[in-house]
């Protein structure tokens, strides 16, 4: 009987584990994890702070499917790699052997090298451990001061501004997030964040984080020589895949752990798959890094079907993410750069209230590519087919209504967003 072990119990480990049952009744199937026991959906994390959930509700799954499914779960942390002898070390002690191995070890918060970024009181915000280090951290915080920009920085300041903690932001970028999102997005996302008391320290980097005698933060200084007193520093600079269990080991490696589009790594049965897979593109194209919640969850089915030895590849299909700034909803489908790209026009409608906005991309053919949501919802279904069906500009802006996913007595736009739009083309 084969034993597949699973390293990591996020979206792509979960979801791997129980489509692999699926696939093989008879497997011996083991989930690894040093973070948690069971499943939880780590984008909750700020609600489970902010009080307006507890952990159990984050749980996916109850407790007694993982009996029920044969998945064994361990909760220890694997300190090596043997792939010569396909086992497994683990910190409690002992080793487990393995027919097949799945990394899915997820994504680690970035470090740049900063003087005092290991002081105690210096944190990022991404797993458990995480969020238990942030309760004991708040305590006695009078000011914070968060390192970069995104997403992850946003909600880690939603949770110490409800917290009553100020917050500053020092960020590089001479806007929020203006190196994803284009100048239109980010001035409103700008906006957003500064209306709501937060500081911003906008084209500003971080020089060092200065000791307090003890080991623990007590200030920032800027590149600009700005010191800035902080109980508490957050380090929110992105994140990049969790490759340290595997550098001494011969699995190859790069940013991430290097895998082909079947989510096969160069050692023969081990796979990766989530944040810390990157899979090799043929020819001098860019290699993939995928690093959101469905794409972990499509990445995890494959890597299940290529450990059961099945012939696949992985299909990235179109690009989609959503995210809230506070208050602020934000949706993308497509690719939207930061900057317009060559041939490909943009429009882009903003409303007299500065909080919605709708960005709407095509290419110079008239095909339709990718679209910018802000402020409102739209139907995920309706946006998706048109970028897949390959729908001319003119036929997205005749049924722009068909996207409406709102209340019923929300305001209506499509009118004034289809006359804006249609201004603008050539």
């Amino acid at each position: 009987m084969e034993h597949a072990i699973i390293i990591g119990n996020g979206a792509a480990g979960i979801t791997a584990a129980r489509h692999l049952r699926s696939i093989e009744p008879q497997w011996r199937i083991t989930v690894i994890s040093g973070e948690s026991k069971y499943h939880f959906s780590r984008p909750a994390l700020m609600y489970i702070f902010m009080g307006h959930m507890r952990y159990a509700d984050t749980k996916p799954f109850e407790d007694h499917i993982w009996e029920e499914e044969r998945i064994d779960l361990v909760r220890d942390w694997v300190t090596e790699i043997d792939t010569d002898a396909a086992t497994l070390k683990l910190h409690k002690g002992g080793t487990l052997p393995y027919d097949k191995l799945l990394l899915a070890t997820g994504s680690k918060s970035n470090k740049f090298g900063w003087p005092g970024q290991d002081l105690r009181r210096v944190q990022g915000l991404y797993d458990l451990m995480d969020l238990h280090q942030l309760y004991e951290n708040v305590k006695g915080t009078q000011h914070a001061v968060i390192v970069g920009g995104g997403l992850i920085g946003i909600e880690f300041g939603e949770m110490l501004h409800s917290c009553h903690i100020p917050v500053t932001f020092v960020v590089r970028e001479k806007s929020y997030w203006d190196n994803v999102l284009p100048a239109e997005e980010s001035a409103m996302v700008t906006r957003v964040i500064q209306e709501a008391g937060f500081q911003l320290h906008l084209e500003t980097e971080l020089k060092e984080i200065v000791d307090d005698g003890s080991g623990a933060a007590c200030a920032v200084v800027t590149g600009r020589g700005e010191r800035i007193e902080a109980q508490l520093v957050g380090l929110t600079a992105g994140v990049s895949p969790n490759i340290d269990l595997v550098r001494e080991s011969k699995i190859e490696t790069n940013r991430g752990i290097l895998v082909d589009w079947g989510l096969r790594t160069n050692v023969p049965n081990v796979f990766a798959a989530g944040d810390c897979a990157e899979i090799v593109n043929e020819g001098d194209s860019r290699n993939l890094m995928q690093q959101v919640w469905y794409t972990g969850k499509m990445q995890g089915e494959i890597a299940a079907e290529a450990m059961a030895g099945r012939t696949v590849r992985y299909d990235p299909g179109i690009w989609y993410n959503s995210a809230k700034f506070l208050d602020l909803e934000y949706q993308t489908y497509g690719f939207v750069a930061n900057r317009p790209q060559p041939g490909q026009i943009n429009l882009w409608w903003e409303h007299s209230s500065d909080r919605k906005g709708l960005r709407l991309i095509y290419a110079e053919s008239g095909e339709f590519v990718a679209m910018n949501i802000m402020g409102m919802r739209a139907r995920h279904k309706v946006c998706e087919s048109w970028i897949r069906e390959k729908r001319s500009i003119d036929y997205v802006l005749d049924h722009l209504e068909d996207a409406r996913f709102e209340t019923e007595f929300s305001d209506r736009h499509e009118g004034e967003i289809v006359r804006a739009l249609r201004s603008q083309m050539p």
